[in-house]
């Protein structure tokens, strides 16, 4: 996203610069408040464009980290005054059954969102191993659950590991009322986020080696091996459709039927989405040897399993977001 013409005018370079090395963890904090990608980027650049025009009267009492998420804060904030809660489709209804008709699309307003591994973490692995348990769709989905102010305070308590004196000062509130919001979001967050959660470490043989074969088999739409690699209480879900596919004998039934467009696909590795396995998946279009934008797939594992397949449709805005080419081609021999 450009910078607004001007927004930053009178501002040392250096200045500038302080600012940017931030913006990756401000994108992630924002994300998992929000729950959208998009949106997070938004609310990072409006941060932005505060913090450049009340610079002056920063006067260094905090950190600049601190003070850029005091207003990051305060963007979300407003940006979540509404009932309005975003969700996975497992979080909305009962699993469906394989041959059941495809509902109408939902607003992208109401679905998680992926985010790119790139947006939200630095080049520090370190970082990257501790941040990407909190990106995880399961996580973000269930923080949704939260009230805005307690969402911030168990994100910046349990993820960023601000203490209550910090928090406070960033939400106005005494470190009492902080400690007892984080009491009431503990609580919440025990009732409906998931007991097991999905692991990856992309450098662990075995669960590289699960991703390719889960390639190989989906490109060759051998639905007895992909079965072989799901959990047996795997998800399938396809926002902005409010539907979703639970067990690998009708993740495969529905693969043969409703979901038979998906044969013959062709998945471009991505860097990762949500620290976790994620592709451009291209299935055949109208013309021969042409493959055009059906989804960003992301994969839940749990250990050597597939525990969720998310199918995220709205390619117009994802792909892009992604970096991927609008069409494949066959390459010419």
């Amino acid at each position: 996203m450009n910078d607004s013409p001007g927004s930053a005018a009178g501002l040392a370079p250096d200045v500038l610069a302080s600012f940017e090395t931030h913006r990756r963890e401000l994108c992630a904090y924002a994300y998992r408040m929000l729950g959208s990608s998009f949106e997070a980027e938004d609310a990072v650049q409006e941060t932005f464009t505060r913090a450049w025009k009340s610079y002056a009267s920063f006067e260094g009492r905090a950190s600049l980290r601190s003070w850029l998420y005091k207003i990051t804060t305060n963007v979300c904030l407003d940006m979540l005054d509404g009932p309005q809660r975003r969700a996975r489709p497992m979080d909305l209804s009962g699993p469906s059954r394989p041959d059941s008709p495809l509902p109408a699309p939902q607003p992208d307003y109401v679905w998680i969102e992926p985010i790119p591994n790139g947006l939200a973490f630095g080049a520090d692995p370190a970082e990257h191993a501790s941040a990407k348990d909190t990106l995880r769709l399961a996580f973000v989905a269930a923080c949704q659950h939260l009230p805005a102010t307690q969402r911030a305070i168990l994100i910046m308590r349990e993820v960023l590991r601000f203490s209550a004196s910090e928090t406070a000062e960033a939400l106005t509130m005494s470190p009492a009322s902080v400690n007892s919001a984080l009491q009431r979001a503990r609580a919440t967050m025990s009732k409906v986020q998931p007991t097991t959660t999905d692991t990856y470490d992309e450098t662990d043989e075995d669960q590289r080696r699960l991703v390719d074969n889960f390639v190989k088999a989906f490109e060759a739409y051998d639905m007895d091996t992909l079965t072989s690699l799901l959990k047996a209480d795997v998800a399938l879900s396809m926002p902005p459709i409010e539907l979703w596919i639970s067990g690998p004998e009708n993740v495969a039934a529905f693969m043969l039927s409703t979901g038979s467009a998906c044969r013959d696909s062709r998945l471009v590795r991505l860097e990762g989405a949500n620290g976790l396995p994620a592709f451009g998946h291209y299935k055949p279009g109208d013309e021969p040897g042409v493959w055009v934008p059906w989804s960003i797939t992301v994969l839940e594992l749990d250990g050597d399993t597939i525990a969720g397949l998310n199918f995220f449709l709205d390619t117009e805005k994802l792909f892009p977001l992604f970096g991927l080419a609008p069409e494949l081609h066959e390459p010419v021999s």
